[in-house]
């Protein structure tokens, strides 16, 4: 379905709204999301479903993953928040996971901005820059 710029230019201004600090205040995109069901404008439905990704976009913007095989330390986490908040700034939703199929390393994900350190991405850009698909892989080691 194609948006008018109208109703982006609306979706974006309610979306502004929402945002303290720069950062996007959950009750406020409830009351302005309450607010438009209440009035209903012209071309509502279009606006709100505008202003869903808008919201959709801002909350994976701010939202972290990382990932290792092995449960992290309380310091070396608090590292990573660190860094990350360095990187992106306050206000990042982190969360930590424990991922075997790594093997080692850490693999985060911020967004769609993905740090992929662990031991699995470096033998699979390994066996990549040896010509190895999958398939050929599996039988290497039979």
């Amino acid at each position: 379905m194609k948006i008018s710029k109208q109703v982006r230019r609306d979706a974006k201004q309610l979306f502004r709204a929402c945002l303290v600090n720069g950062l996007l205040d959950e009750s406020r995109a409830r009351q302005t999301l309450k607010r438009v069901l209440e009035v209903k404008p012209r071309g509502y439905l279009a606006i709100l479903a505008h202003f869903e990704r808008l919201l959709k976009l801002e909350i994976a913007r701010r939202t972290a993953r990382v990932e290792s095989a092995e449960p992290l330390s309380p310091d070396l986490q608090s590292n990573v928040q660190a860094g990350l908040t360095r990187v992106y700034g306050p206000g990042l939703n982190i969360s930590f996971a424990q991922n075997p199929a790594l093997i080692g390393g850490m693999r985060i994900k911020v967004g769609s901005d993905v740090y992929d350190g662990s031991v699995r991405s470096g033998l699979a850009e390994l066996a990549r820059s040896f010509g190895i698909t999958n398939t050929n892989a599996r039988h290497i080691g039979h």
